[in-house]
Parts: structure tokens; C-alpha cells; sequence
């Protein structure tokens, strides 16, 4: 299908109140720490990367996205831009994108990414029909990028400082050029941190430049609470202004950014509808493949109020369903015995019409045979009942430590909820 690229309201300010986007939140893991970032916070007041209501599956996104395209004819891109890095859960991401083209072909796909984990898998983007790609790059220097990054982690290897932000580098270029070949548009993030690359956001854009790169964004860090920055004061407009005006000599400049949630829907700049909001809940709360009938909840405890127990060595599962006050205990079933990846299918069956099973700790085996299976396995403890209601309530049990409040509010902020 021939796409119209110029549909796109990032890389395109003349149609950014023509044509919207839809973020979809699949991709929950970050592979590098960056000393400006906290996303333990959910608050529909905070519009910021890294911020989302909860974590979609692959086949739950796109079961929220036929919904709101429904609503909203004017969505032209689908894209992924976290709450962690796209490809950090590049298997969640391609997924999803194979998902979206094969039901709506006319879609625009684009992700956001760091660029550690990009290098693998931009010729499958590519593809898959993918046609914009965005690589956050705030140093070209390692130098400075060790003051900006706490670690990087390349596969099991954590990376700090120098060498942590050396390898960073090198990838982004790697990914940069691996877009171009592919025939991606290619935007480069680079957040202006007052004190820190202020001053080097220049040699950014001329580096990414020499590299084929199509659009330029600098954008103000947000200063967060609980990061190692959140003293630093946000950069002024003057100050970003002057930066921009810098950077243009080498490349187009995006000065319409929003800094967009990795939830966000719609037109640039507008605040995300509450049938959206009730919408990706549904779609959370629902099964892994949208249509199935999974109206249950698994549990592996020692006594029925506890998520306290491996789930290797639960020998029976309480299984609970919702009911008119909080959640009612269906019944207890029997785990298969033995071992090996036989019993992980047999578990399969018999929690095939259940949605999740909770558990204190899984190793990798049946987290992966549940998943094909259709069943989520949340790594959680402490009360049966408080995990329940995240899980029916559409909310993420992994991904916030504090829900409901944002930055601001944790700061103490005036009119924030």
C-alpha cells in the first residue's frame, strides 16, 4: 500500500491538527537508566515520555486500537514509544506492529527508542512496513553521556559511566544508518539538560546530521522528583529557543513537540479523552486475546490471602473471580505434577480460562508457555486482593510502585490530583 508519509503530525507540523496518533504502551522494560527518568508515577495531569495509565499485550493493543479508530477516523499513526524502550521488548513491539498492518494496512508505524537494542531489529521493521523510527541521542560525547546515564545494559552485561555511554553511542550511529538504508524517516530526540550537554546539543545535530538523519527535536527536560536530577531546574523557553536556532543550521528543527505520554491518543496537544482512558483499561483487564471468554484470576498462595508462593512449587492454585463487593473464591484446582516444559502445557489447560495467575516468583519456562497459552503471569506479593484490583481495574503490577500520583504531586504541587 502506498502510505502518505507527510501524515504525520511529529514530523509534520502543518497537519498536526489534521492527523492524530495513538501510542500504544507495549513495551514496559528500559535497558539504560537515565538520571533524568522516573516512571513510577500515573496521572493523567503529567503528560511526559515514560508515563502511561498501564501496559498493553500485543493482542490487547490492538483491540483498544480498533476501538479508538473507530472513534477517531483521524489517527494516522500507531506508534510505540514505551513506557520503556521499544526494543528493550522488541518481541512485544514487532508483534504488535505485525498486528496493526495486517488489520489496518493504511496506518503509519513508528518507534521510539533509545537505540542500544534498535541495531537487531530494524530490518524487520522495515519489513513489517514500519516508516518512521525516532532514536533519543542527548551526547555524541561519552563523556558527558556518563553524567547523563547511570547504566546500560546490553543483554545480561550492565555498563556504567564511560563505557556504558561509548556503547550507547555506538549503537545509535549503528541504528541511525540502519534506518536510512532501509528507507526509514528518521527523527532524533535529544533532551537539553541545563549544566549537563546544553553546550553540546550542537555537536548532536551535526553528528546526526552527517548520518543521514531527517528531523531534529530538542527538547527542556522535565525535572522529576525521586531521579538524581530533579534539582536541576527545567531549561526556559529562551534557552531551548536559542538551542534550536543553533541546531538549524544542520538540520530541520520540530518545534511543536508535546513531550507525549506513552499512552497518548489524538491530535498533538490535547489532553487524552476519558472513553480512551476507559477504553485501555478495558483492554488491560481483558484476556490476552481479545474475544476469548477468561473471566478468572489464578493464584498461587500458601493461604488464600497471600500472593506469597513459587509457582513451581504450588501444589494447587485458589482461583477468583470478581464479585459485587471485591472478589469471590471460585474454587481450588490441582497443579500438574512432575516437571519439565510437559507440565507447563498441561498448567496451560488447566487454567484455560483464566486471564493471569499470580505468583511470588516464575522461571522463564512457564512464563513463556502460559504466555502462548494466553495467560499473563504477574510477579507480585502481599495481599490476594490489592493485586486483583490492578489486574481487573486494567492497571500494571510491575510497572508503578506509586500509582495515581504524578511527579508534581509527589512534589507537593498545588491543583495537581
Amino acid at each position: 500500500m502506498n502510505r502518505d508519509l507527510t501524515k504525520h503530525p511529529c514530523f509534520n507540523e502543518d497537519v498536526k491538527h489534521q492527523y492524530g496518533r495513538i501510542h500504544l504502551p507495549v513495551a514496559p522494560q528500559c535497558n539504560v537508566r537515565c538520571n533524568f527518568c522516573n516512571r513510577k508515577y500515573d496521572c493523567l495531569n503529567e503528560s511526559r515520555p515514560g508515563v502511561t495509565s498501564t501496559v498493553l499485550l500485543p493482542g490487547q493493543a490492538l483491540h483498544y486500537l480498533k476501538k479508538m479508530y473507530e472513534r477517531d477516523s483521524r489517527l494516522s499513526v500507531v506508534g510505540i514509544a514505551g513506557p520503556g524502550d521499544a526494543f528493550a521488548n522488541a518481541e512485544e513491539t514487532l508483534e504488535t506492529m505485525r498486528l496493526v498492518r495486517a488489520e489496518l494496512p493504511e496506518m503509519l508505524l513508528c518507534v521510539a527508542t533509545n537505540g542500544l537494542n534498535a541495531p537487531a531489529h530494524i530490518a524487520e521493521l522495515a519489513e513489517i512496513g514500519g516508516t518512521h523510527v525516532t532514536v533519543t541521542v542527548n551526547a555524541v560525547d561519552p563523556e558527558i553521556g556518563a553524567h547523563i546515564y547511570a547504566w546500560v545494559r546490553d543483554g545480561k552485561t550492565i555498563l556504567r559511566e564511560t563505557a556504558g555511554a561509548e556503547l550507547l553511542l555506538e549503537r545509535q550511529i549503528e541504528a541511525i544508518g540502519l534506518c536510512k538504508a532501509h528507507g526509514l524517516t528518521v527523527k532524533i530526540n535529544s533532551i537539553l539538560i541545563p549544566g549537563v550537554n546544553d553546550r553540546h546539543i550542537i555537536d548532536v545535530a551535526r553528528k546526526v546530521s552527517e548520518l543521514g538523519a531527517d528531523l531534529f527535536n530538542c527538547i527542556g527536560m522535565c525535572s522529576v522528583p525521586g531521579t538524581l536530577f530533579e534539582e536541576i531546574a527545567e531549561p526556559g523557553r529562551e534557552l531551548v529557543e536559542s538551542v534550536r536556532e543553533q541546531a538549524r543550521q544542520f538540520m530541520p528543527q520540530m518545534s511543536h513537540c508535546t513531550r507525549c505520554r506513552a499512552d497518548a491518543v489524538g491530535c498533538l496537544g490535547d489532553k487524552i479523552p476519558g472513553a480512551a482512558i476507559r477504553l485501555l483499561r478495558e483492554a488491560a483487564a481483558g484476556p490476552i486475546n481479545p474475544g476469548e471468554e477468561r473471566p478468572y484470576v489464578a493464584v498461587a498462595s500458601m493461604e488464600g490471602l497471600l500472593v506469597n508462593e513459587h509457582l513451581g512449587q504450588a501444589k494447587h492454585l485458589w482461583i477468583f473471580k470478581p464479585a459485587d463487593d471485591g472478589f469471590e473464591l471460585v474454587e481450588t484446582r490441582q497443579t500438574p505434577p512432575g516437571g519439565g516444559e510437559m507440565r507447563w502445557r498441561q498448567l496451560a489447560g488447566v487454567l484455560r480460562d483464566c486471564r493471569a495467575v499470580l505468583t511470588s516468583a516464575a522461571g522463564d519456562k512457564p512464563v513463556q508457555a502460559l504466555k502462548q497459552a494466553g495467560i499473563r503471569v504477574g510477579i507480585v506479593e502481599g495481599l490476594i486482593e490489592r493485586s486483583l484490583e490492578i489486574i481487573y481495574g486494567g492497571g500494571d503490577l510491575d510497572l508503578y510502585a506509586v500509582r495515581g500520583r504524578c511527579g508534581g504531586c509527589a512534589g507537593g504541587a498545588k491543583g495537581c490530583m
